[in-house]
Protein backbone atom coordinates (compact mmCIF):
# COMPACT_ATOMS: atom_id res chain seq x y z
CA UNK A 1 0.00 0.00 0.00
CA UNK A 2 1.30 3.46 -0.60
CA UNK A 3 1.37 6.20 1.39
CA UNK A 4 -1.05 9.07 0.01
CA UNK A 5 0.93 12.57 -1.11
CA UNK A 6 1.28 14.83 2.03
CA UNK A 7 -0.62 17.89 1.89
CA UNK A 8 2.06 20.70 0.23
CA UNK A 9 2.55 24.86 0.00
CA UNK A 10 5.11 26.39 -1.75
CA UNK A 11 6.93 29.74 -0.71
CA UNK A 12 8.53 31.05 -3.72
CA UNK A 13 10.77 34.12 -4.00
CA UNK A 14 14.01 35.96 -5.37
CA UNK A 15 17.08 35.86 -2.63
CA UNK A 16 16.44 37.91 0.12
CA UNK A 17 12.65 38.03 -0.63
CA UNK A 18 11.72 37.31 2.83
CA UNK A 19 11.06 33.24 1.76
CA UNK A 20 13.13 31.78 4.58
CA UNK A 21 11.64 34.31 7.50
CA UNK A 22 8.40 33.40 6.25
CA UNK A 23 9.10 29.52 6.36
CA UNK A 24 10.44 29.85 9.60
CA UNK A 25 7.33 31.77 10.68
CA UNK A 26 4.57 29.47 9.25
CA UNK A 27 6.51 26.35 10.69
CA UNK A 28 6.59 27.71 13.73
CA UNK A 29 2.57 28.90 13.64
CA UNK A 30 1.54 25.40 12.67
CA UNK A 31 3.56 23.54 15.00
CA UNK A 32 1.54 25.96 17.76
CA UNK A 33 -1.87 24.63 16.38
CA UNK A 34 -0.54 20.97 16.84
CA UNK A 35 0.31 19.75 13.09
CA UNK A 36 3.45 17.93 12.20
CA UNK A 37 5.05 20.30 9.48
CA UNK A 38 7.74 19.17 7.34
CA UNK A 39 9.71 21.16 5.23
CA UNK A 40 11.81 21.04 1.81
CA UNK A 41 14.33 23.76 1.20
CA UNK A 42 16.00 23.92 -2.80
CA UNK A 43 18.89 25.58 -2.92
CA UNK A 44 20.46 26.40 -5.99
CA UNK A 45 24.08 26.16 -4.86
CA UNK A 46 26.57 23.30 -3.42
CA UNK A 47 26.20 23.22 0.07
CA UNK A 48 27.30 21.19 3.28
CA UNK A 49 25.93 20.28 6.89
CA UNK A 50 28.81 18.73 7.89
CA UNK A 51 31.75 19.57 9.80
CA UNK A 52 35.04 18.97 8.34
CA UNK A 53 37.04 16.71 10.02
CA UNK A 54 33.93 15.09 11.91
CA UNK A 55 33.60 11.02 11.76
CA UNK A 56 30.73 11.35 9.16
CA UNK A 57 32.13 13.63 6.95
CA UNK A 58 35.10 11.44 7.00
CA UNK A 59 32.90 8.53 5.78
CA UNK A 60 31.26 10.89 3.46
CA UNK A 61 34.62 11.49 2.09
CA UNK A 62 35.87 8.23 1.66
CA UNK A 63 33.32 7.65 -0.51
CA UNK A 64 30.19 6.41 1.26
CA UNK A 65 26.67 6.56 -0.70
CA UNK A 66 24.67 7.64 2.63
CA UNK A 67 26.30 8.67 5.82
CA UNK A 68 23.53 8.70 8.56
CA UNK A 69 24.03 10.39 11.85
CA UNK A 70 22.10 8.95 14.80
CA UNK A 71 21.73 10.28 18.51
CA UNK A 72 19.22 10.63 21.25
CA UNK A 73 17.52 13.93 19.65
CA UNK A 74 17.23 13.48 15.89
CA UNK A 75 19.25 11.99 12.83
CA UNK A 76 20.20 13.03 9.47
CA UNK A 77 20.91 11.14 6.56
CA UNK A 78 23.29 12.65 4.11
CA UNK A 79 23.27 11.30 0.69
CA UNK A 80 25.72 12.34 -1.84
CA UNK A 81 25.07 12.28 -5.94
CA UNK A 82 28.51 11.36 -6.98
CA UNK A 83 27.88 12.88 -10.49
CA UNK A 84 24.16 11.38 -10.71
CA UNK A 85 21.51 14.14 -11.35
CA UNK A 86 19.69 15.74 -9.08
CA UNK A 87 16.57 13.91 -7.31
CA UNK A 88 13.05 15.09 -8.94
CA UNK A 89 10.97 17.17 -6.16
CA UNK A 90 8.92 14.08 -6.28
CA UNK A 91 11.68 11.70 -5.15
CA UNK A 92 12.63 14.10 -2.56
CA UNK A 93 8.91 14.01 -1.24
CA UNK A 94 8.22 10.58 -1.39
CA UNK A 95 11.08 10.24 1.28
CA UNK A 96 9.42 12.24 3.71
CA UNK A 97 7.90 10.46 7.29
CA UNK A 98 4.00 11.01 6.89
CA UNK A 99 3.39 14.67 8.11
CA UNK A 100 0.02 17.08 8.02
CA UNK A 101 1.94 19.23 5.59
CA UNK A 102 5.08 20.18 4.02
CA UNK A 103 6.34 23.68 3.49
CA UNK A 104 8.40 23.59 0.21
CA UNK A 105 11.13 26.92 -0.36
CA UNK A 106 12.41 27.09 -3.58
CA UNK A 107 10.98 25.08 -6.17
CA UNK A 108 9.49 27.98 -7.84
CA UNK A 109 8.93 26.09 -10.98
CA UNK A 110 7.44 23.06 -9.47
CA UNK A 111 3.13 22.75 -10.12
CA UNK A 112 1.97 23.56 -6.80
CA UNK A 113 -0.06 26.10 -4.39
CA UNK A 114 2.47 28.60 -3.79
CA UNK A 115 2.86 31.89 -2.04
CA UNK A 116 5.38 34.52 -3.80
CA UNK A 117 7.55 36.36 -0.67
CA UNK A 118 8.64 39.99 -2.41
CA UNK A 119 10.65 42.07 -0.14
CA UNK A 120 12.05 45.74 -1.65
CA UNK A 121 15.24 44.44 -0.23
CA UNK A 122 15.26 41.43 -3.36
CA UNK A 123 17.98 40.91 -5.23
CA UNK A 124 15.47 40.89 -8.03
CA UNK A 125 12.33 42.39 -7.81
CA UNK A 126 10.44 40.79 -11.05
CA UNK A 127 6.93 39.60 -10.36
CA UNK A 128 6.84 35.53 -10.45
CA UNK A 129 3.25 35.54 -10.22
CA UNK A 130 2.64 36.99 -13.64
CA UNK A 131 4.24 33.68 -15.37
CA UNK A 132 3.34 31.10 -12.74
CA UNK A 133 0.03 29.89 -12.58
CA UNK A 134 0.48 28.02 -9.90
CA UNK A 135 0.63 31.32 -7.14
CA UNK A 136 -2.43 31.63 -5.41
CA UNK A 137 -1.34 34.67 -3.19
CA UNK A 138 1.28 37.71 -2.47
CA UNK A 139 3.16 38.14 0.75
CA UNK A 140 4.86 41.72 0.76
CA UNK A 141 6.34 44.14 2.93
CA UNK A 142 5.44 47.00 0.01
CA UNK A 143 2.19 48.06 -1.49
CA UNK A 144 1.05 45.46 -4.31
CA UNK A 145 -0.33 47.16 -7.42
CA UNK A 146 0.13 44.38 -9.99
CA UNK A 147 -1.92 40.93 -8.41
CA UNK A 148 -4.75 40.82 -10.20
CA UNK A 149 -7.46 38.27 -8.50
CA UNK A 150 -4.79 37.23 -6.33
CA UNK A 151 -5.34 37.62 -2.15
CA UNK A 152 -1.96 39.86 -0.96
CA UNK A 153 -0.61 39.80 2.95
CA UNK A 154 1.58 41.33 4.66
CA UNK A 155 4.99 39.45 4.61
CA UNK A 156 4.93 39.65 8.45
CA UNK A 157 0.81 38.64 8.75
CA UNK A 158 1.93 34.73 9.80
CA UNK A 159 -1.53 34.21 11.17
CA UNK A 160 -3.47 35.51 7.85
CA UNK A 161 -1.23 33.59 5.69
CA UNK A 162 -1.28 30.98 7.85
CA UNK A 163 -5.59 30.45 7.68
CA UNK A 164 -4.96 30.51 4.08
CA UNK A 165 -2.70 27.84 3.52
CA UNK A 166 -5.00 25.68 6.06
CA UNK A 167 -7.70 26.51 3.62
CA UNK A 168 -6.29 26.11 0.32
CA UNK A 169 -4.60 22.78 1.01
CA UNK A 170 -7.78 21.64 2.91
CA UNK A 171 -5.87 21.24 6.15
CA UNK A 172 -8.05 19.16 8.53
CA UNK A 173 -7.36 19.54 12.52
CA UNK A 174 -4.79 18.27 14.13
CA UNK A 175 -5.04 14.98 15.78
CA UNK A 176 -5.25 15.60 19.57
Amino acid sequence: MTTPRPKIFGIAGWKNSGKTGLAVRLVTEFTRRGYRISTIKHAHHDFDIDKMGADSFRHREAGAHEVTIVSGTRYAIMHELRGAPEPSFEEILARLAPCDLVLIEGYKREPIPKIEARRLEAVNREPLAAHDPHIVAIAADHPVEDAGSLEVFDLDDTLAIADFIAATVGLDEPAK
